[in-house]
Parts: C-alpha cells; structure tokens; sequence
C-alpha cells in the first residue's frame, strides 16, 4: 500500500535555522533512491544539498528557488511503496495526503522504503535501510596533492543527538559498515581535505563524528589546503613539500597553542545580543567634536557649592533626556512583525557598566524625571550592583536608550552597537585638553568626542543630526538646558 511522506527542511547545524533554496535537483514525478540529494540549498555558512531519507516517487514540491525556508518547514512529499492494485507509489492521485503510519495495515509489514535513518543533524527516519554504502578508498595523489574522495554517505540510527565537542568515547568506526557522520558539513570538510573519517574516535554520543573532531585531527597534521583550512592527507597519498613545490611556508599553530572559551553566562547573552542587533538593525552613525570646557566648569561649581557630588555622567545623562524630548523618534524601537515603530514617552535611560563578569547595561527608570543629583545617585548604585553580581532582571531589562561612556577606557572614540531593541545609543568619549579655536583664537580646551548610533529605520540623517547636535550645543553651553528645565 502506497504512502506519501513528507520530508521537511532538517537542521543544518551550526545554530542556523534558515535556508535558501538555490536549485532543486528533482522533478515531480521523479523516481528518488534513499539517500539521494534532492535540493540545493544555502545558508549563512555553506552550499548544502540536502539528501532524502526516503525512497519514492515525489509527489510535491514545497518553496521555489530563491526563496528561503525555516528550519522544520516542508520540502517534499514522496510517496512509497505500492498501490492496491501493483503499480509504483505516485503513479495515481492520491498524493494530497500525507501519512505517517509505521506498517501496512493490511500485511502488518513496515513498508519497504521507510527512510534511511539519517539525514542532517536532529533529523531522522524511523528505520535503517538494509543496505549501506561503503566508503571507496582514497584515490591516488595528482600533481603532488592528494585527490579527495568521492562523496560519502553515512547512516545511523534514528534520534541520536548531536552533542558538543566534549571527552572522546574511544570508540571509532567499524572496518565495514556506517561511518557515524551526522552533518553533510563534516563531511564536506574531511573530503576536501582528503580525510579517512574512518581514522576517527568520535567524541559524540555513541562514538559520533563531530565537526570539532575532525578539526582537531585536521590541527593535529599541521598543515592547510588553499582554502585556508587546516588539513591533512589521506593515507594512501602524498603531500609534496614547500620546498619541492615552491610555494612559500605557512606558519600554522599547534593545538596546544589554541584557547577555546565557551561563550556562556554573561558573555553568551551579550554575543547573542550584539549579533541580533547586528542582523535586524540598519544603523547608522555620526559623531562630532564638542567643546566641553564649560560643561566640567559647570560641574566644578555645582560640587563647590555643597551636597552630593555631581558625576560627569550625570550631566550627559540629563542632557540625553532633554534632547529626546525634542527628537522622541530615537526614543523608540521597530516591532518587525507588526512593521510598526513604537514611540515611548518615558526614557528608561540603560548605560554600559563594565564588570568583572563582563558589560552589563543596567537601567536607569524614569530617567527624564530626575534632576542631575537623582540621577547620580541612580548611577552610583547601578554600578554597585553590576559589580556585585546583584542586579535583578528588571534593572536590566526595559531599556529605551543608551548612554555609553566609554571615555573611561582612554578612548576617544567608537562607533556603538544598538543595544537591541532600542533604536539608538549616544556613545562619549574621553574630555582632553586639545587645541581649539574658542572666541576667534587659538587656545587650549576640554574635547570631547560624541558619537550616535542610530537605527536608520526609525528616522533619517537629519534627525539623527539634529538630536546629536543639540547634544553637543548643550556640552558647550549647559546654559542651553535652562530652556527645558
């Protein structure tokens, strides 16, 4: 009895959850093997074509070329094994539905072409296929180069996970059988490098072959193909010299001289947010040059004339507020689902606190509430926190704009990323004394160096200027800001 299964788009690893199709390498109506490549698709790392685990007639093609496909969504659907009445899956109608039953209901056998059990990785068929292929051995070396193998297919059984690089097993693959090769990227790299997966100890569950395996031995050879690659040879070949060949010696490092540091904890959150801002926002920058002698005479004044002391991040902070009551289009973020862009009438003022652990940006509530003194005060005990590992969720989430002082490293200047999903950030640099022409003539002066990263969504050049130079006005004349107190 015939079944229609439906193949859909299997992970391709690497973290990727999307993938383009480039070429379709079956028809509807095509008889398919298992195992065999049906679509080319492409993603953020690498050209794939992706194989079928089951054996067929396809019946259904699901997505055009170029369009992009998440991970999860259909393909095909191939129908398998035998009408009622003899003839081959596919050869009639009855392709609309799809069905996922494990044996014939009338003979109580497991259809004939079930699946091959493994695909890409966290993708897999029910059933192994009885028969496997074998690897072919090494071809013999052209022009000095060993020639890489014809392409290899691997099976293994139904939901094994794939695990992160980790303590080898010891257990390494069989003289004749499967090779435990989940991810067409692993293999694509020992072919290319003329590797014998074979000569590996996976240390994946049950011995399984990872990508950091196969690097590690591609390391341990010490030697890289004109990709860049670090690779080795397969056994039966032999790699001609920089000397025999004339090409220059490459300098590769060992692997004892290689550090990995698992991006977890803080420093995980931060690379995840970085990167998504990266991705979805289209920002933009611009900075200028202030004259800040008149703002540090301001604070000298304010703090001689008794209570609390006022932090230069005080002052830039309330300077932040009043410009974005003037410019509220960067107090803001893009709903992407719903193409809207929010405008939030509150400013929850974030900044950069670097600790310890890593940066963090807590945030400041109701920022366009406080006076320079609250404001202080808020600050102080933020950052007391952030280094004290005691911040609460809520005083790191929240944020409408950000406030990066990064002059506190020595720096002059940067050109910030959006703290996701805000839609700007006002970055200052170091306030050092440097030539300016103040009043006509040459003198010596407090510069500083502000720049503004913004999301070009939200508004354009002229906004971003204008709220960058009202910022800058207000450095060089605070006086500016009794207009908004």
């Amino acid at each position: 009895m015939a079944q229609v299964l439906e193949f859909k788009l299997p992970d391709l690893g690497e973290g990727l959850t999307e993938a383009e199709i480039v070429r379709w390498l079956v028809e509807v109506g095509d008889v398919v093997a298992v195992d065999q490549p049906v679509v080319e698709v492409e993603t953020a790392k690498a050209m794939v074509e992706v194989p079928c685990p089951y054996g067929g007639v396809v019946t259904a093609r699901f997505g055009a070329e170029g369009a992009e496909l998440p991970v999860g969504a259909p393909l095909l659907t191939v129908a398998v094994g035998e009408t009622a009445d003899g003839r081959p899956a596919g050869d009639g109608s009855g392709a609309g539905t799809v069905h996922t039953a494990d044996t014939d209901g009338a003979s109580g056998r497991k259809p004939a072409a079930e699946g091959s059990g493994n695909v890409l990785v966290g993708y897999g068929t029910s059933q192994a296929p009885a028969r496997r292929r074998r690897v072919r051995p090494a071809a013999p070396a052209v022009n000095g180069r060993p020639r890489a193998p014809e392409p290899v297919r691997e099976t293994r059984p139904a939901g094994t996970p794939q695990a992160a690089p980790g303590a080898r097993t010891g257990r390494t693959a069989p003289a004749d059988g499967p090779v435990p090769v989940i991810s067409p990227l692993v293999r694509r790299l020992a072919r290319e490098n003329g590797l014998d997966l074979r000569k590996l100890t996976g240390s994946g569950p049950e011995g399984l072959i990872l990508r950091a395996d196969v690097e590690h031995a591609l390391r341990a050879a010490g030697t890289e193909d004109r990709t860049g690659t670090t690779a080795v040879t397969a056994p039966a070949a032999t790699t001609a010299t920089p000397a025999a060949t004339g090409a220059p010696a490459r300098f590769t490092a060992g692997a004892a001289s290689v550090t990995r540091v698992p991006l977890k904890g803080i420093r995980g959150a931060v690379a995840d947010k970085l990167s998504r801002s990266r991705t979805e926002i289209p920002d933009a920058t611009c900075w200028v040059d202030a004259d800040a002698t008149e703002l540090m005479r301001t604070r000298a004044a304010m703090n001689a004339a008794g209570g609390p002391k006022i932090s230069v991040l005080a002052l830039l902070a309330r300077i932040c507020t009043a410009a974005l009551a003037r410019f509220p289009e960067l107090n803001a973020s893009v709903d992407t689902e719903a193409r809207e862009i929010v405008r939030y009438a509150d400013v929850h003022l974030g900044f950069a606190a670097q600790t310890e652990r890593g940066l963090v940006v807590p945030v400041v509530r109701d920022a366009h509430t406080r006076d320079a003194e609250s404001l202080t005060a808020e600050f102080a005990r933020l950052t007391e926190a952030a280094r004290a590992g005691t911040l609460t969720p809520a005083e790191l989430t929240g944020g409408t704009f950000t406030l990066n002082n990064y002059g506190v490293f020595g720096v002059d200047g940067s050109t910030p990323i959006i703290n996701h999903p805000e839609a700007a950030m006002l970055g200052v640099g170091r306030i050092v004394p440097k030539p300016w022409v103040h009043e006509g003539e040459l003198a010596v002066r407090q510069v500083v160096q502000l720049s503004l990263t913004f999301d070009h969504r939200v508004c354009d050049g002229g906004t971003a200027g204008g709220f960058l130079r009202y910022v800058a006005d207000c450095v060089e004349q605070p006086a500016v800001l009794l207009r908004t107190l």
